[in-house]
């Protein structure tokens, strides 16, 4: 029997790859956001594309209407669509910030409440990051975004027995990351006084679009997942996310101390 599956982000990377991988036997609710990318979803069998901007109330409620009205059930909602807002946070604009969060937490949270109706018997998976354990310099927003994505999401798992699972993979080579370069290229070069850090940071998140981990392979763990019979709540992907993970069971100066350590001898 076909499952409903609906995923956020599904025009790259890992969205993209569940989209591909999860609509050979199954009905897909693709979101998009980008009009150009709707005529490669269609090319689909089983594939329903939504547009939703994840920045805006009134799209986020028009996509959860129009799925309502084209099925009564969903049986997993994958969480992907995300963004990297990078900086130094003694200036980088609150409302930078605040897009961050609209983006990676309080659209999903959004999104997740007006689908609950749908979600009965059904899960929610988060794409998470091991960004969610700890302390990484210059992104923030990003780290404390997923953070509170975990946070939140758990207790909503507590209150109203919704099963959801965090996925936190390492670094993966996706769009991801060269989006990110663009998106944060005008803030990155006002970063008085850290110019050093911000050459280092944005050279390593070009390399990190091709030497991460595969979005194919954190796809086919994520499914894998989605069909265990009793899944964790929680599942951290790669070697960087576990020991990002274990690192962040040290006392908090000592991360801090850590931190700064490699960060001076990288940049050196």
């Amino acid at each position: 029997m076909k499952k409903t599956y609906v995923i956020t982000g599904a025009t790259s990377g890992i969205g993209n790859a569940l989209m591909k991988m999860l609509s050979k036997d199954n009905i897909v609710f693709a979101g998009y956001r980008k009009e150009s990318c709707v005529e490669e979803l269609e090319q689909y069998e089983n594939v329903i594309p939504f547009y939703i901007d994840m920045e805006r109330i009134v799209s986020i409620s028009q996509a959860a209407a129009f799925i309502k009205s084209k099925t009564q059930k969903i049986d997993t909602l994958i969480n992907v669509a995300g963004c990297v807002i990078a900086g130094v946070m003694e200036s980088i604009p609150v409302y930078r910030v605040r897009k961050q969060f609209e983006v990676n937490t309080f659209s999903h949270l959004d999104f997740t409440q007006k689908l609950m109706p749908l979600l009965k018997g059904g899960k929610v998976i988060n794409i998470s990051s091991m960004a969610s354990f700890g302390i990484f310099p210059f992104i923030a927003p990003y780290c404390a975004s997923k953070r509170a994505l975990d946070i939140l999401f758990n207790a909503m798992s507590l209150e109203s027995g919704l099963k959801v699972i965090s996925i936190k993979p390492g670094v993966i080579a996706t769009p991801l990351w060269s989006k990110a370069v663009e998106l944060n290229k005008s803030m990155i070069s006002q970063c008085k006084g850290h110019e050093k850090e911000m050459e280092y940071m944005m050279s390593n998140a070009r390399r990190n679009g091709h030497r991460g981990l595969s979005a194919i392979k954190v796809a086919e763990k994520i499914i894998e997942i989605e069909n265990e019979k009793n899944p964790q709540d929680s599942y951290t992907i790669g070697f960087d996310a576990y020991m990002a993970e274990c690192f962040s069971k040290l006392p908090f100066d000592w991360q801090n101390s850590i931190v700064k350590l490699g960060m001076k001898l990288r940049i050196k």
